[in-house]
């Protein structure tokens, strides 16, 4: 079963930069009704939809199962619930030095859009920028 343990649990052992979510952040987040999950066994998608826009908070998917597709049957999902909700473009933001998930977004059409620089705060307080990236549907 999902909830806000196992989703902090799964986003621990996926992300150092940025820091993974708390369980308390998890279950803050699902209780907004602009805020949508997508889940299945190995991994999730946190997505806000706001109108014609969403954004992808973030995806996690375990780390034993990486490189199965996994993400890219979660991103069509996603996708899927946006369609459906008359989203015209999903945008997120990437860790600069994530090469393996900015590969996946391209793969799935998402192009760059701009950058943030120093962003997020790294290991040791060290900043590392964001790369912005927008899938129009």
């Amino acid at each position: 079963m999902i909830n806000p343990e196992s989703l902090a649990n799964l986003h621990a052992q996926c992300f150092s930069t940025p820091r993974p979510w708390s369980s308390k952040e998890f279950q803050e987040l699902l209780l907004q009704t602009s805020v949508h999950l997508v889940s299945n066994n190995y991994g999730f998608i946190v997505g806000m939809l706001m109108g014609s826009e969403a954004e992808l908070l973030t995806l996690a998917v375990d780390p034993q199962r990486q490189r199965e597709g996994i993400a890219t049957e979660l991103l069509q999902e996603f996708e899927s619930l946006c369609r459906s909700n008359t989203v015209k473009k999903i945008i997120l933001e990437v860790v600069e030095t994530n090469i393996p998930a900015r590969k996946l977004y391209e793969t799935n059409s998402f192009i760059v859009q701009g950058a943030r620089k120093d962003y997020y705060s790294g290991a040791n307080g060290i900043k590392v920028s964001a790369i912005v990236m927008v899938k129009v549907l």
